[in-house]
């Protein structure tokens, strides 16, 4: 039987009989979007809540960001289970750290060890792109981002997630000043100034993403603690 043959007799052939590729995948992008911002002597976090599997909403509350032991917040995208298995292993590490020092880890003792732990797992990486934001030691608001494998970078205000292609241009522009004139690029937001803005962000970014939306956790961190609001997004 030559090939042309070999063609018309499969494309004839009973459904059954053919014989189909199933493949697994181990990542799965589960859509929303985080951002965050430092201050002076403050850090808001800013999550939705919407969880999704294409164009199936799994979840309309599950959230990215979680609150951990030593006041930090830790701020997610990417894969859902990974994201959740990730705060697993950092709060066991943090109760770890404090039995053995007797002391609640610092935020940028926490920063180095999400670093570590990412980059021990980079031949089968947690799909998660975490913001870990807190206090440092003197007072002041300290953001870190990472990639899968753990690369870090302390930054003044980043976004990550699906609707981050239009958060982060967005706060560029206002947090961050970029190529503007006769603005100081460095200077700090206040408080309410950097609360509206996050707001801001996730009401526009919803109108544009479809796996952005239904509810949004706002942490707000300082020297008293952590300070949690939630606030209704668009559901369709």
């Amino acid at each position: 039987m030559d090939f042309v043959g070999f063609q018309q007799e499969f494309a004839h052939a009973p459904a059954t009989e053919r014989h189909t590729h199933n493949r697994w995948e181990p990542y799965v992008d589960n859509g929303g979007t985080s951002l965050a911002i430092a201050g002076a002597d403050y850090v808001i976090v800013a999550s939705d809540a919407r969880q999704s599997n294409g164009f199936n909403i799994n979840s309309r509350y599950d959230p990215k960001a979680f609150h951990l032991s030593n006041n930090a917040i830790l701020a997610t995208a990417g894969y859902a289970a990974d994201s959740k298995r990730l705060v697993e292993v950092l709060e066991q590490n943090a109760k770890m750290y404090h039995h053995k020092h007797d002391r609640v880890m610092s935020t940028s003792a926490m920063a180095q060890m999400l670093s570590n732990t990412l980059y021990g797992r980079r031949f089968f990486p947690y799909y998660v792109f975490p913001i870990l934001a807190g206090i440092d030691s003197e007072g002041k608001g300290a953001l870190y981002c990472y990639d899968p494998v753990g690369n870090m970078e302390r930054v003044v205000y980043r976004s990550f997630g699906s609707a981050s292609a239009l958060v982060q241009p967005f706060l560029d522009n206002v947090v961050g000043f970029k190529n503007q004139r006769g603005v100081d690029p460095t200077r700090l937001l206040e408080r309410d100034q950097a609360l509206k803005i996050a707001i801001d962000a996730f009401t526009g970014a919803t109108e544009r993403d479809i796996y952005t939306g239904d509810w949004l956790d706002i942490f707000i961190v300082d020297r008293n603690g952590v300070t949690h609001q939630k606030k209704e997004l668009k559901h369709d």
